[in-house]
């Protein structure tokens, strides 16, 4: 047999150091910390604020293993989790309303593995533990959303238009505007038509238009409120500092969260589920009406609602029903305090809402208008203060019936954005971090006593071909888990069954091979010529079997969700790892040990 190329004992021996340094990681496990970012997630924390945080757990008598900036955000490490739920509440009374306090939990890696990107691997839901939420969108709620902010719209160009209506009403897939005659309904036909060319118009002939939106875009408005539901999610479970969670679409309406290793599952639960968005709304004032709503005659386009900012459940507000602006105008909302010291929320609007904000209060001076927080259907009044002046510049600040608490939630889901339309829970799973520790274990073991037994069998059959061949299968091992971690994936059960798999598939190889060899040798072959020839043509099957496994696995990868795109991932790159060690590997072992050598007989 002749000497193996000098660049292919190079490759090996790289890829096996690579392989090992990044596979360390993933045995050092996790230490609990507490994690501070800004509010508005693009201001770095300070080393002054660190220093106040360090200053305030001394004399607490708390000390920290470490910190760790990761971007924009500071990790603080602590040796157990009482000690990190104590400093939490420590760090949040000690910063108040500007920074988000959260729990998390960061790798126990030496720094010097961090600092060239050496990260463990992300471990699933079923092995880390955490929550599992599946959230259904109402679409129906979607469409009308869409349509109130038409009728928003109409409004606003029949003004602009000194065009005169009547009610304008929303139903369930279109809007009713009333006209005193056919004449003015004409005009508004032409007008909007022109200005408005995304809905429908038609007359009824009685001196109504019917707006309506057609197929297309109403099937877009579907699939634009899961997209934008998704990203909100996205961007709430940042704040929530979750590390690499989880968030898809399952089938046309629903929307699939998991957050492994959360420690807070019931703000978790709040925070997601809530649906949060601000209206504003102009109050009606009229007595007679007020009296007229609280005896039960309320009129079409009114809503009687509690007036909280009051502080009596007894009190009732009148508003009218239109909408007069919506948090999809806020671009960005910060906690903080009125000038009474009490909890607000500070709101900037984007330059359609502070052109409309000013507008509206320049219309009407003297009277009142209420910001209304609607929340999963339900719709509570924040604040309705009087109209004293015009006010522009996109500044806006909402204060009244709140805590603090409530205060950075509000400006937290106002921040985030608001969601395109209400969602259900469908499902929610909780798995405990025992739970995870017991499938941790499981699975560590399933993988070991399959790899033992592979090793006993295949060492009493190939002997010396048998120890080659386990050497090569376990750093095919090395391998796979180092590929997993460079690729930051998550782990889950069905990725550790791909493992188990992945090891099954890899001594096949390894089978293939060693039966080759033993073929020549039993047509007379030399042993040289043996291990050349076995190799050579066992190639050309591996290659063969291996190829058509990996298109079952792309196929999986590429149809597949959750659990079974996770289990293809693993099963992907297991076959991939599996022929560079059972080839290239075992091949540069066998030619280290017999290469120039004079061979009599293989132990195989």
């Amino acid at each position: 047999m002749t000497k193996y190329p000098l660049w292919k004992y190079i490759i090996i021996l790289v890829a096996v150091g690579m392989a090992f340094i990044y596979a360390i990681p993933n045995f050092y496990g996790e230490i609990p910390a507490v994690q501070i970012s800004d509010p508005s997630g693009n201001a770095p924390i300070s080393s002054a604020v660190l220093s106040n945080i360090e200053t305030t757990l001394s004399s607490n008598d708390i000390i920290p293993m470490g910190e760790v900036f990761d971007d924009k955000t500071l990790k603080i490490k602590f040796n157990d989790v009482d000690t990190q739920l104590k400093a939490r509440e420590i760090i949040q009374n000690e910063l108040g309303a500007n920074y988000i306090v959260a729990l998390n939990l960061v790798s126990a890696s030496p720094a010097w593995l961090t600092k060239i990107n050496a990260y463990p691997m992300f471990l699933g839901l079923d092995l880390r533990g955490g929550v599992h939420f599946l959230l259904e969108v109402d679409m129906q709620a979607a469409i009308k959303k869409t349509l109130g902010k038409y009728a928003g719209d109409i409004k606003r160009d029949l003004r602009k238009n000194v065009i005169r209506y009547g009610a304008i009403t929303i139903t369930d897939n279109s809007i009713v505007i009333q006209f005193r005659d056919n004449a003015n309904a004409n005009l508004a036909l032409q007008q909007l038509t022109t200005d408005l060319p995304n809905i429908q118009l038609q007359s009824d002939g009685n001196g109504n238009l019917i707006a309506k939106l057609s197929i297309k875009e109403m099937q877009g408005i579907k699939e634009a409120a899961v997209k934008q539901n998704i990203l909100i999610l996205h961007n709430r479970v940042n704040e929530l500092g979750v590390a690499e969670p989880i968030i898809q679409q399952q089938g046309p309406d629903r929307i699939m969260v998991e957050l492994p290793g959360i420690q807070d599952t019931a703000r978790a639960k709040d925070i997601l589920g809530r649906t949060a968005t601000l209206e504003l709304h102009m109050v009606d004032d009229d007595t007679n009406d007020v009296n007229q709503a609280i005896a039960g005659n309320i009129a079409a386009n009114r809503l009687l609602l509690d007036d909280n900012e009051r502080g009596a459940t007894s009190s009732k507000i009148l508003i009218n029903k239109d909408v007069e602006l919506t948090g999809d105008n806020i671009t960005d909302a910060q906690p903080g305090f009125d000038e009474n010291g009490g909890p607000a929320v500070n709101i900037r609007l984007d330059d359609a809402g502070s052109t409309i904000f000013k507008l509206l209060t320049r219309d009407n001076i003297g009277k009142r208008m209420a910001m209304i927080l609607v929340d999963n259907g339900k719709s509570q009044v924040v604040t309705a203060p009087v109209i004293r002046t015009e006010i522009g510049g996109g500044q806006v600040q909402i204060s009244g019936a709140m805590t603090v608490e409530q205060a950075n939630d509000v400006a937290l889901l106002l921040r985030s954005g608001s969601l395109a339309a209400p969602m259900t829970m469908v499902e929610e799973r909780t798995v405990g971090p025992s739970l995870g520790k017991e499938n941790i274990a499981k699975g560590f073991h399933s993988v070991l006593w399959g790899f033992v037994a592979i090793s006993v069998f295949i060492i009493l059959y190939y002997q010396i071909f048998g120890i080659i061949s386990i050497i090569s299968l376990a750093i095919n091992l090395l391998l796979l888990i180092s590929a997993l971690s460079m690729l930051q994936a998550t782990l889950t059960l069905p990725g550790i069954a791909a493992i188990a798999l992945a090891l099954g598939m890899a001594i096949d190889s390894n089978v293939l091979i060693n039966e080759r060899i033993r073929e020549e040798l039993r047509h007379g072959k030399k042993p040289h010529i043996a291990i050349e020839e076995g190799y050579k043509h066992a190639w050309a099957t591996i290659i063969d079997s291996n190829v058509t496994t990996l298109i079952a696995g792309l196929a999986l990868l590429a149809f597949g969700t959750g659990p079974i795109k996770g289990f293809a991932v693993v099963h992907c790159l297991g076959i991939l790892s599996s022929m560079f060690s059972a080839v290239l590997v075992s091949r540069g072992i066998v030619a280290f040990l017999y290469a120039n050598k004079r061979i009599q007989k293989l132990n195989i």
